[in-house]
């Protein structure tokens, strides 16, 4: 945690990953970030993974550092305090359709300079997740050995959207700050998604080649790069970006007859040029199969290590979380408060600045933990008209 954004403010009005993600960065660098949910929990409240007592650690961890308001938004009076505290704060968070009473422009009636940063599906409004976008635009088909497609598990979709919606967010206060206007950004999954192909290359390289990739298993795209086995059984992934990289591996693996022979052979030299590496790796993996097979892990390991070689073994999460230097003695994580009661390393901003000090992670708010506090000081109720929504079921407060 730090304090790099202490004096903003903003509602965030959603639920599952992308959207919330970008709450908490923020809330992460300082920004005080209320969440407003139905009371009792929006629909990713008890999302997996669960504890015993149905306590969902995954919205306890992407809320952390947010304040809670609870609302019945099934209730016109409840859909109203939404749309005032979004007025009264200025900057809106949201995965709510483009249309209804979250829209644009029925919230910048009454307040012309709010921002709005908006979470979509598709452009055109509508649904998607990160795991069917992630279809449309082609990487299962190039994940894995083939031929069947191959989902990968990590939402890096609502991920990147997350991160790219806090930088819209603040790109957007930029500006009005200069122009006194503010206005909406919509954020398609399906644009982030694509875009990024187009980032990397993907889309011209379709258009140029006018064919698909070949799937490539385990092997990197265009480099030296593939997961291999030890001989005490260990699979490790070795990727090479450098030409030095690539020097001291040889030598590592007693390699430098053995690879000369196949340049000469093939009229190649290997130095200095990743694709040729990527191109003749028919040639390549059988030597450094055999060579990595003859030795255990530790001591290529240690080989590697002293030559800069980038390599990891394969392990699972589990073993990951066990790590001293991932987790134990990592200082983006620390202790919190924990709703559900499960007392684990809580991770803080992944960001380090070496100017400032690190605040510990904050726990999670429980559902309305905040609603007195925050509607007694952003639309001036009064205590009388506040218990009054309280026993009406309008709006919700945590239990003890």
């Amino acid at each position: 945690m730090y304090d790099l954004l202490a004096d903003l403010s903003v509602i965030e009005a959603s639920s599952f990953v992308a959207s919330p993600t970008a709450g908490l960065y923020c809330a992460q660098m300082g920004a005080e970030v209320i969440r407003v949910d139905q009371i009792g929990g929006g629909p990713d409240f008890r999302r997996w993974p669960v504890t015993a007592n149905n306590d969902s650690l995954y919205w306890e961890n992407l809320n952390r550092a947010k304040k809670s308001v609870a609302l019945d938004l099934g209730r016109a009076e409840g859909r109203e305090l939404l749309q005032a505290l979004v007025r009264a704060t200025g900057q809106f968070v949201t995965n709510f359709p483009v249309g209804g009473f979250l829209s644009h422009e029925t919230l910048a009636e009454g307040r012309a300079d709010l921002i709005t940063v908006r979470v979509m599906g598709w452009a055109d409004g509508s649904p998607a997740l990160d795991y069917t976008v992630n279809n449309a635009v082609g990487y299962p088909m190039l994940t894995g050995a083939g031929p069947e497609p191959v989902n990968h598990v990590l939402p890096a979709w609502d991920l990147l959207t997350g991160a790219y919606a806090a930088f819209a967010l603040l790109a957007a206060i930029q500006r009005r700050s200069v122009s006194g206007e503010g206005g909406e950004v919509r954020l398609p999954l399906s644009d982030v998604a694509i875009g990024t192909v187009a980032n990397l290359g993907g889309v011209a390289e379709m258009l140029y080649t006018g064919e698909n990739r070949p799937r490539l298993g385990n092997a990197v795209y265009g480099l030296f790069g593939r997961d291999f086995v030890t001989r005490d059984g260990r699979r490790t992934m070795i990727v090479v970006v450098t030409p030095r990289q690539w020097s001291n591996l040889v030598a590592a693996l007693e390699l430098g007859d053995a690879i000369a022979a196949v340049e000469a052979a093939r009229g190649v030299s290997f130095a200095t040029d990743d694709g040729l590496r990527f191109t003749h790796r028919d040639a390549l993996y059988s030597l450094f199969e055999a060579a990595i097979a003859a030795r255990d892990h530790a001591d290529l390991a240690a080989a590697f290590d002293a030559g800069g070689i980038v390599h990891s073994p394969y392990r699972t999460m589990y073993e990951a979380v066990q790590d001293p230097a991932l987790v134990a003695d990592n200082p983006i994580f620390g202790a919190a408060d924990n709703p559900s009661g499960f007392a684990y390393p809580a991770a803080g901003a992944f960001a380090t600045l070496p100017y400032a000090t690190r605040q510990p992670p904050a726990s999670a708010p429980r559902n309305g933990e905040h609603s007195e506090e925050i509607l007694t000081d952003r639309l001036s109720l009064s205590s009388g008209e506040l218990a009054r929504l309280i026993d009406a079921g309008i709006v919700g407060v945590a239990s003890e």
